[in-house]
């Protein structure tokens, strides 16, 4: 039947899930399947999802029939936690393709588990990988089954499921959501695939700054790291290697190493260079070292802080559309996350490196904090204090206070700043972009406000 898929039991009526996703995996399996977890404890990463008492320790160990939603990137480990919890709660696995099915084998697949279930046999996981394609009348079918329980759904969706899940399968599912792995997690990923017997066994040892380039080619997914490594592993051995170089770890996947040291001087010179690029409205230069950001693996949160900074920082008011540009692009990391997110931050990029520049902003408040920092405090202004408490007024906290909205244009003649620096002269807007029009419209409010 198109689009569905049971995994056999194992020989011998050992558990269930076995072949592709089981404990027997045949020796010729890809090594992602081989190595995939056979229990929660051996789940890289998800520590949240792993802690004694939480709810999914809780549904495995004690063989609760709730369905499950689980969100998050590729390669953190939804279908293994699929696979887990018919493992070890001795229930069949069936998988639905969301790319290939249709309502038809939806409700194929739940009236199959139903039969199971009349017959006296065993309870059925069915996993549903990027639910997030399925239509709202095959989300629809999937109700039955969760309802009156014939299956333990386990959905899985890269997607927000607030976004792309139906309402009544999300109330009817317990969400969890899975984080991205770090790059320790990645680390321990390729370590247990080199020592485990289901994986290299030891048979060939790993050069540091291959393991790296591993790791940041990986991008946070695990399934994707034991594929590049076993990649390399073949390439190694085609060379007659005991070791996988870095010249072994490049070939198997086809991509130069990026020599971009997280925590050393290449991290410095190259966000330094691509910010003075952006400062400098050099867009092509401003590219190339984001593009090496990327594929070096810096965190992307790092690059849209940075570009949100820089909004403010170097262009301002000279065009007030770069800094919500620049939010959006790191809400876009938070929402999306990467891959796809390179295309965000590219185009907050861009929009910061083509804008006209304006440092009047920084400079500004930089100069008023030195003056606080000097000492230049004083007193506010009775007129401006606070008026509402009992006595306010015997003190003469608000009187002679002008309501600026009584007065023509908006704006009253009076004292706002203390003393001393009442003739400070801190945002001094330049002539470039939108900020030339807040400079016209600031010189004719500061006379007003200042009756000069």
């Amino acid at each position: 039947m198109d689009g569905l898929f049971e995994v056999p039991d194992a020989p011998g009526g050992s558990t269930p899930g076995a072949g592709s996703l089981g404990v027997n995996t045949h020796a010729s399996a890809p090594l992602p399947v081989r190595m995939r977890p056979r229990t929660l404890d051996e789940l890289v990463g998800q520590e949240q999802l792993r802690a004694p008492g939480s709810p999914l320790r809780q549904l495995i160990e004690g063989d609760q029939a709730t369905s499950l939603l689980l969100w998050g990137p590729p390669g953190t480990g939804k279908t293994t936690i699929a696979a887990i919890v018919s493992q070890q709660t001795d229930r069949r696995f069936v998988e639905v393709s969301a790319v290939s099915a249709g309502v038809k084998e939806v409700r194929a697949a739940i009236d199959a588990a139903r039969a199971e279930l009349s017959r006296g046999g065993r309870e059925t996981v069915l996993f549903v990988d990027e639910v997030h394609r399925f239509s709202k009348a095959q989300q629809d079918a999937l109700l039955p089954g969760v309802e009156n329980r014939w299956v333990t759904l386990v959905a899985a969706t890269t997607e927000n499921p607030f976004f792309s899940v139906i309402s009544p399968l999300l109330s009817r599912s317990l969400l969890l959501r899975l984080q991205p792995l770090t790059d320790d997690d990645v680390r321990a990923v390729i370590e247990s695939a080199l020592a485990d017997e289901r994986g290299l066994a030891g048979r060939l040892e790993l050069d540091d700054d291959a393991r790296e380039h591993l790791v940041r080619l990986a991008g946070g997914d695990a399934r994707r790291s034991l594929t590049y490594l076993e990649a390399a592993a073949r390439a190694a051995g085609a060379r007659g290697a005991d070791r996988i170089d870095l010249e072994s770890a490049e070939a198997a996947v086809d991509q130069a190493a990026v020599r971009y040291d997280r925590q050393g001087d290449q991290h410095y010179d190259v966000v330094s260079a691509w910010i003075k690029s952006m400062r400098g409205s050099d867009v092509d230069a401003a590219l190339h070292y984001l593009a090496r950001m990327i594929e070096a693996g810096e965190d992307p949160r790092f690059i849209a802080r940075r570009l949100v900074v820089h909004a403010s920082e170097d262009v301002g008011l000279a065009d007030p559309t770069v800094l919500p540009t620049c939010v959006a692009a790191a809400q876009a990391v938070q929402l999306i996350g990467m891959p796809e997110a390179r295309i965000n931050l590219a185009q907050a990029t861009i929009a910061l490196t083509v804008a006209p520049k304006s440092n009047a902003v920084i400079t500004a408040i930089d100069a008023a904090v030195a003056d606080v920092r000097a000492g230049k405090i004083g007193q506010v202004p009775p007129h401006l204090r606070d008026a509402h408490y009992r006595g306010a007024g015997d003190l003469g906290h608000g009187k002679g206070y002008v309501y600026p909205h009584d007065e023509p244009y908006g704006v009253a003649e009076q004292q706002y700043a203390p003393d001393t620096v009442a003739d400070a002269a801190y945002y001094r807007p330049t002539s470039l972009g939108a900020e030339a029009a807040v400079a016209e419209r600031w010189a004719k409010i500061r006379k007003l406000v200042r009756g000069e």
